[in-house]
């Protein structure tokens, strides 16, 4: 029995029922052209500031869809669904025509400065959202938040935090294999890179569409969640100490690019948090992030430093444009499967010559994954991706077999077997299937494409049952959230200038 097994079998099934999984879903709002609503958050969900199940994220028009942490992926998957389906109804029923774009790229958007940023209220911590989101459109442009995704967050009872950096060290290694499975953003709408240097191909005649031919997830590669100034970061996973000071020194270097932007403008206005080279812990980039739930007022690096890692955030996965609510219980049991594997398999230390070999291989299986033949680094050789993911999935079948002894029945075996299928595959991958349909069925054109599964998206949704219980709990929390701001409004004391220098003040970040 190898070791991985060992570790496996000595696991408690108590231990592996108490597992938790939820999801952050982000989705922009559209309207039936395909182009970007600019209609403010609708104010039957509720507040965004306060609403624990549904807010906005980048965008007043980008919602985002929270789960709480369930103990089963039937249990998560059934209230994302029960989400979905409120925030369908009041689009239906009070922005008639406007739906949730199903695709991790973005939609037709308008010129950068009129992506409206979300706004989060007239109180302290609501206005330092917004001025975050103004500062990572200057930073970065505001095409590139609209981006969207779905993050995972998994957690273990029993593990310490050198447990979950052992797990996101591995996760970094192998994440290539959930590109593979389940990256789903080959394509996008020219719109995203005008103006931009790039290295897509046109789709056809490329006025509706371009591409890469072997890409699966064009929001993961150079063109997504991607940042030079933060390409000079060396942030090491070795653990919470190091994590800790490589972080907070990002919040606290000035960078002469944000220097010269300025904390606000001639006229008064606040063009960011701060001139560091993060304003906050949340614009660290990443595959995979450690998490600690923060206490009101609390700054996340604090909390992390205070009480250690309490999960992990995935950040890799896209939006399944073929499924209403973005992801599967399939996918949702393969995520659990492929992180038990990285959290029981042999964890080294990363280096600074192994984390920029991932930093590539990334960027390759996330731009050309599909590419026959396509090679990646593992410890300074060349090995086939194909041939690395198949040992990764195999090396996951006792972990399956033991989560459904864990469980009852056999989905997880079956969840695993789906994903070694599809490797063996690559035409029946979500990426290459998008982009056949484009080709095949929508002329060779992104909108026509994602507009027609967002329809059936919402169509699938709206069909469901739906209780007036199941409304009145909706629209209960709503209210509750809409007076949550309006006391947290009150509650203030402090200009905001006063406030946002305590928030920003070193001794936030010990």
């Amino acid at each position: 029995m190898s070791t991985l097994q060992q570790r496996i079998a000595a696991l408690p099934a108590e231990r592996l029922a108490g597992m938790r999984r939820g999801i952050e879903k982000e989705g922009l709002r559209v309207l039936p052209t395909g182009a970007l609503a600019l209609t403010p958050h609708p104010a039957a969900l509720g507040s965004a500031l306060t609403h624990p199940r549904i807010t906005t994220d980048y965008s007043e028009s980008q919602i985002e869809l929270i789960t709480s942490a369930s103990t089963t992926v039937q249990g998560c998957l059934e209230e994302l669904t029960e989400i979905h389906q409120f925030v369908h109804r009041v689009l239906r029923e009070q922005l008639g025509g406007e739906m949730l774009w199903v695709s991790s790229m973005p939609c037709m958007l308008p010129t950068d400065e009129t992506i409206p940023l979300a706004r989060y209220g007239s109180s302290n911590a609501g206005r330092a959202k917004s001025v975050y989101r103004m500062g990572l459109g200057h930073r970065y442009g505001r095409r590139m938040q609209t981006i969207s995704g779905i993050h995972y967050n998994w957690s273990l009872p029993g593990l310490g935090s050198d447990d979950y950096f052992a797990l996101i060290r591995n996760f970094r290694r192998h994440a290539f294999v959930l590109l593979y499975l389940f990256g789903a953003s080959p394509a996008l709408c020219p719109c995203f890179v005008q103006g931009r240097q790039h290295s897509l191909q046109p789709l056809g005649d490329g006025k509706r569409a371009l591409y890469l031919p072997h890409a699966t997830s064009l929001r993961m590669g150079r063109l997504g969640y991607q940042s030079d100034a933060q390409a000079t970061l060396a942030v090491s996973y070795n653990g919470l100490q190091g994590y800790a000071d490589s972080l907070h020194e990002a919040l606290t270097r000035p960078y002469p690019a944000y220097e010269a932007i300025g904390v606000r403008n001639p006229g008064g206005d606040y063009n960011q948090l701060g001139t560091s080279l993060l304003q906050i812990e949340n614009e660290f980039y990443g595959t995979i992030r450690p998490k600690r739930t923060v206490h009101s007022g609390e700054r996340p690096l604090h909390a992390l430093r205070e009480r250690g890692v309490e999960y992990v955030e995935v950040r890799l996965m896209d939006l399944d444009p073929f499924e209403p609510v973005g992801i599967t219980a399939d996918t949702m049991r393969l995520l659990d499967v492929f992180l038990l594997h990285c959290l029981l398999s042999d964890s080294p230390p990363d280096t600074p010559g192994e984390i920029a070999e991932l930093k590539n291989n990334q960027h390759l299986a996330a731009e050309c994954g599909r590419e026959p033949g396509l090679q990646l680094m593992r410890r300074g050789q060349r090995v086939l991706l194909t041939d690395w993911a198949a040992e990764v999935l195999a090396e996951c079948a006792p972990i399956a077999a033991t989560l459904d002894a864990a469980h009852g029945g056999d989905a997880y075996a079956q969840a695993l077997v789906a994903a070694q299928s599809t490797l063996a595959a690559p035409h029946t991958t979500p990426s290459a299937r998008v982009l056949a349909e484009l080709q095949q069925r929508h002329g060779n054109d992104f909108t026509s494409f994602v507009l027609a599964h967002s329809q059936a998206a919402r169509d699938a949704l709206l069909a469901l049952p739906w209780t007036e219980a199941q409304q009145a709990q909706y629209q209960a929390l709503a209210e509750q959230s809409l007076a949550g701001q309006r006391a947290i409004e009150a509650a203030d004391t402090l200009p905001f200038e006063q406030w946002r220098q305590q928030f920003m003040a070193l001794d936030q970040w010990q």
